[in-house]
């Protein structure tokens, strides 16, 4: 599998629990897969606090986070000091991601880590070398324009609307943000001023606004055991946050894209992938082509809805991992998850807009077998849910009003700007 050190000859053959790094409603969703088959799950984070907050996390912890010089030490010493040696080690979020691949070495001298090692991995987590890769292999992405500096950014032609992202997600302002919608000259060049003073010019991507909201936004999901997988299926993110390119899903069901699966293996299959991952696509309008957006190989903010369709990937990656018999399967169809807290916003805006009616949206209800945060036997995370939730729109007004006055301090300073923060709205 992985290279590994002469310590993993006193690891056991087999896990005796789970130590998930960061993450939040995804985390969530994969310890209550784990929690509930009694295996034994350790949370160590920088970041949210929700799914410490499950019956069946074992044990949480706060640490310096993954890009903190000691972050090694601290697990490798954890391991040692609480006899986590052979645990399944896995990155919940973007920053745990590239850390965990990064230092895989490392750290399979005490834990199973399920992910592939960064050379693989980076070719599906850095954007420009996604769609680079992508392109190789004859699948379809957005239309990315090359640009590393203000300079080329002031010079360059676009025909708006365009979205900035982060090269990959990460803790900063412009990564949390996730996208950056600009349709025009001064709210692009505002935006990239900014991305660029948080991430470095390097590391925002520019590409295309595809047409079209949830509706037109599908999924990949599955768990891949070295290079191949385990168990796969596709969803539509019908509804999201904002609702022409999402921030967050708040309404994802399972449908039959087949063209998706292809892409997927075809892609995936490259990198030898190893552990669970979703791949993003976009379906044009223009061209009717399936675009590759976004790979995430961790769980992810829907990753419940796995389970409700009778496609458990946490009980499966136990099992694999375990040398267990996998139990694969079919997703039931007309199976759905909803962030309900955030699906009402969403809904409110695509009824007010015309673009979905009330019957259609209430009628969605019914089709509702996984929730966010909420589940019957693990309440306390659905309740705490919405304070935080509450805390983080008002954290987010707060960013949105120092954003407005760095962007009116370079009109000042001569360069045109508009708002650009993303959508201008709560996210």
């Amino acid at each position: 599998m992985h290279p590994q050190s002469q310590m993993d000859d006193r690891l056991p053959s087999r896990p005796a629990g789970v130590l998930i790094l960061g993450g939040a409603h995804g985390t969530l969703a994969l310890a209550r897969s784990f929690g509930a088959r009694k295996v034994p799950v350790w949370l160590v984070s920088n970041d949210t606090p929700l799914p410490g907050f499950s019956r069946y996390a074992r044990r949480t912890m706060t640490w310096p986070g993954p890009d903190d010089g000691g972050a090694v030490a601290f697990l490798l010493d954890l391991a040692k000091v609480h006899g986590l040696g052979g645990f399944l080690l896995i990155a919940g979020g973007d920053p745990e991601v590239r850390f965990v691949s990064q230092s895989i070495d490392r750290l399979s001298a005490a834990f199973d880590v399920v992910l592939p090692p960064w050379e693989q991995l980076k070719w599906v987590c850095e954007k420009p070398l996604l769609y680079r890769r992508a392109g190789e292999l004859g699948l379809a992405v957005p239309l990315t324009y090359a640009i590393s500096s203000l300079e080329q950014a002031e010079a360059a032609e676009f025909r708006f609307p365009v979205i900035l992202k982060p090269n990959m997600g990460g803790r900063s302002r412009f990564a949390r943000a996730k996208a950056v919608l600009a349709n025009d000259r001064a709210a692009f060049l505002a935006a990239y001023a900014w991305a660029a003073e948080e991430i470095g010019s390097d590391n925002v991507v520019v590409q295309e606004m595809i047409p079209g909201g949830g509706e037109g936004q599908f999924s990949y999901a599955a768990l891949w055991n070295e290079g191949a997988p385990v168990a796969e299926f596709t969803a539509r993110r019908t509804r999201q946050y904002p609702v022409d390119f999402g921030y967050t899903s708040t309404f994802v069901e399972v449908v039959d894209e087949p063209q998706l699966i292809d892409a997927a293996r075809r892609l995936l299959g490259s990198i030898a992938h190893h552990g669970l991952v979703e791949v993003e696509f976009k379906r044009d309008a223009r061209d009717g082509s399936m675009k590759v957006l976004d790979v995430n190989p961790r769980p992810w903010t829907w990753f419940g809805l796995g389970a409700a369709a009778g496609v458990d990937l946490g009980a499966m990656l136990w099992a694999v991992q375990s040398g267990q018999p996998v139990k694969t399967g079919s997703a039931r169809p007309n199976t759905s998850w909803m962030y309900l807290v955030r699906d009402i916003v969403a809904a409110g805006r695509l009824i007010s807009s015309g673009r979905l009616a009330k019957l259609a949206y209430f009628s969605s209800f019914a089709k509702v077998r996984a929730w966010a945060t909420f589940q019957a036997n693990d309440p306390m995370p659905g309740l705490i849910d919405v304070p935080l939730t509450a805390w983080r729109v008002l954290t987010r007004r707060i960013l949105s009003a120092i954003l407005t006055g760095k962007c009116l301090g370079r009109r000042r300073d001569g360069v045109s700007s508009t708002a650009a923060e993303p959508d201008r709205r709560d996210r």
